[in-house]
């Protein structure tokens, strides 16, 4: 039997789309975590790199279309400025509440010590450099580096 008590050690979030939703959820989840004392690291893949990148991560945007959540027929969430309209809407109310932007949210998520990773695969596949990454990146990893990261007992791995 384990000392552990079933108690979280570790949290390893994959974070596979930057839409400003899944983003924020991402980070307050990590950010969470550190509150806790809990360790956190977190992999950003596919679009997930998006934010991450530093051309792309001020400019996320809320997904519209085929997101249930919205309550608004999927037709209408594709019309011309719907999309814009939702972004600007769910960024004034996260500023009323004080949310910091994207780029300072890494920052506290670098300060509290969570561990920010860019998936290997993903980088080569869209044409990504490290140079073009949030600077205080911890690293490039493979799936399989990541993985062995997450290694021993009390480590949960949640997909987003």
């Amino acid at each position: 039997m384990s000392d552990q008590n079933g108690k979280i050690k570790k949290m390893m979030i994959i974070l596979s789309k930057a839409t400003l939703e899944n983003v924020y959820a991402s980070f307050v989840l990590a950010n969470g975590a550190r509150m806790e004392g809990i360790e956190a690291e977190m992999f950003f893949t596919f679009f997930g790199l998006e934010a991450i990148h530093k051309q792309k991560l001020e400019h996320l945007h809320i997904a519209t279309v085929g997101n249930p959540a919205m309550h608004m027929p999927t037709m209408l969430g594709g019309l011309p400025g719907v999309e814009a309209l939702a972004t600007r809407m769910m960024k004034k109310e996260m500023e009323r509440l004080d949310m910091p932007e994207v780029e300072e949210f890494l920052d506290i998520l670098k300060a509290s010590g969570v561990k920010l990773w860019a998936c290997k695969l993903a980088m080569d596949m869209f044409h990504y450099k490290p140079e073009n990454m949030y600077e205080d990146l911890d690293g490039v990893l493979t799936v399989g580096d990541f993985y062995n990261r997450a290694a021993g007992e009390g480590t949960h791995m949640l997909f987003i």
